[in-house]
């Protein structure tokens, strides 16, 4: 069990080659809904790693893995949240903003409500593994919805979104260290 969201099976896909100065395992991880181990659209392939000895461990994810966690997580909802009032609040985000935006949400809303939003995931985040970063794509989309003051809310908008994010990690200073850029 990783988290209350997602499960890990890192069972054995071969035999363990013993050689003189080493032992390779390979493990086939793959990562479940938690208590719901349905199979993953994505399909594992093999890959090798360079042949290096200057180390004691050498460990290689593939993106079948990360693969395989995305749609664990999608499945199980994690890329779904809200945003409550009283974070937006604190950022004095409210209805009048988006008027001032958008046009239309003035013809709906003026006076200057409270805001919660949506995000939603609509589709499996994709994950690929490049030579020196992973990127990332999701689709979503995000629901703006004003709080009024008998506690119902009223949709204002919807923005659909989609993102391209690459991650590199590097090692500096003997700490594993990340920076983020979004593509678009």
């Amino acid at each position: 069990q990783i988290d209350d969201l997602a499960e890990v099976d890192y069972s054995l896909s071969g035999l363990p080659a013993v050689f003189q100065p080493f032992i390779d395992l390979d493990l086939k991880g793959t990562v479940f809904p938690a208590g719901n181990h349905t199979d993953s659209p994505y399909v594992a392939a093999s890959f090798t790693i360079p042949d290096q000895s200057d180390s004691m461990l050498y460990l290689a994810f593939s993106e079948y893995f990360f693969q395989s966690s995305s749609f664990a997580y999608y499945t199980a909802g994690a890329f779904n949240m809200t945003i409550a009032e009283e974070t937006c609040s604190y950022f004095n985000i409210n209805s009048e903003i988006f008027s001032s935006i958008i046009p239309k949400v003035a013809k709906y809303s003026v006076t200057p409500y409270p805001v919660m939003l949506k995000l939603m995931s609509t589709e499996i985040p994709i994950i690929s593994l490049q030579q020196d970063s992973l990127t990332v794509e999701i689709q979503g989309s995000v629901e703006v919805l004003a709080i009024l003051p008998d506690s119902t809310t009223q949709s204002l908008f919807t923005l659909n979104i989609a993102a391209n994010t690459s991650i590199s990690l590097n090692i500096f200073d003997q700490k594993l260290t990340g920076s983020l850029c979004l593509n678009r």
